[in-house]
């Protein structure tokens, strides 16, 4: 990744933070779109694929929180930070639960537990401490995780995860924070801000081995080897599945470089850009109009020019059925 342009490590990075956010809300249960994460990881980043989709408030917040966690990493991790993460991921509020914003649970409906199954047959999987232990249980971890030690920093970022999800402090929101919390700390032990792989999406394929070693670990013994374990296998599985994703990075990078001072209309580079992210079907002259917003005939007209600056190739079949995909890089 060093060896490319600025342009391309920010496309990188842009990819690697929004698939983050949307995979840490998966894990919760949680759909997001992709263009509003992207869109307001994008503003976050300060970068100008921003300006493509309108800004989502909730999808902001989520942004925010993952950010800050990742670009300053050598910020202390305070109570005051922590709070405010929870108020981002809550900002545009969050129906239908009542909960706690910017604040410690306060055990008002009872023990925060963590359960399953139906109503008046649920399974308890893990009782998180009472309320009032957070503030001195917080008080701890965070003079642990803010102070020096001689762990190797790959496995406190793994204990710190797992530290934080065990004291669950908030009502709502622990496990994207816990995550977060953990993206801190291995951005710390990389010394630096950039992101090339995604915790979150390895930990989204792996969702139920995950919830059931954080069960055994939590509530079994206090050895937590097995945690550190799957941990750093699951670490392994995200630098070697950000393989593909930085793969279309390159070949994008290729592309521009191939292309280097030809001019695009804003229109042309709209569309070469969606086709360079997976532009799903095929792209017609119809499609090209109503996605730019234009007419059939400047849509045309673009194709054509985009043709003859080998940008395009016409696919095979021609007639009503015609359409249009990038040129192959030689």
């Amino acid at each position: 990744m060093e060896g490319l342009g600025l342009a391309a490590r920010d496309e990188a990075a842009l990819r690697m933070f929004t698939q983050e956010a949307i995979k840490s809300s998966e894990i919760e249960g949680e759909i997001l779109r992709v263009d509003l994460v992207r869109s307001a990881i994008a503003r976050r980043l300060g970068l100008d694929a921003a300006g493509l989709t309108p800004v989502d408030p909730k999808r902001d917040g989520l942004a925010e929180m993952m950010v800050d966690a990742t670009n300053n990493y050598a910020q202390p991790l305070t109570k005051e930070r922590l709070f405010g993460w929870h108020r981002a991921l809550f900002a545009a509020g969050h129906e239908p639960y009542q909960i706690t914003i910017g604040n410690w649970r306060d055990d008002a409906k009872g023990p925060m537990q963590v359960v399953s199954g139906q109503i008046g047959a649920e399974k308890i999987h893990y009782q998180a401490p009472a309320a009032p232990r957070l503030e001195k249980e917080m008080e701890d971890f965070l003079a642990w995780e803010n102070g020096r030690d001689t762990l190797y920093p790959v496995i406190k970022a793994a204990i710190a995860h797992l530290w934080f999800a065990t004291i669950h402090p908030f009502d709502y929101g622990n496990g994207r924070i816990a995550r977060a919390v953990a993206d801190r700390a291995l951005a710390r032990s990389e010394g630096s801000a950039r992101r090339f792989y995604s915790m979150s999406a390895s930990i989204r394929k792996e969702r139920n081995a995950y919830y059931d070693v954080l069960e055994l670990t939590q509530k079994d013994t206090p050895d937590i080897t097995d945690w550190l374990k799957w941990f750093l296998a699951c670490l392994e599985r995200a630098l070697e599945g950000s393989e593909s994703e930085l793969a279309s990075v390159l070949a994008t990078a290729r592309f521009w470089k191939a292309h280097a001072g030809k001019m695009l209309n804003p229109r042309q580079s709209l569309m070469i850009n969606k086709l360079l992210d997976g532009f799903e079907g095929k792209l017609s002259t119809g499609k090209w109009a109503k996605i730019a917003k234009c007419s059939q005939d400047t849509a045309h007209r673009d194709i054509v020019e985009l043709i003859e600056k080998g940008f395009l190739a016409i696919d095979a079949g021609r007639g009503r059925s015609t359409s249009y995909s990038l040129k192959p890089i030689p």
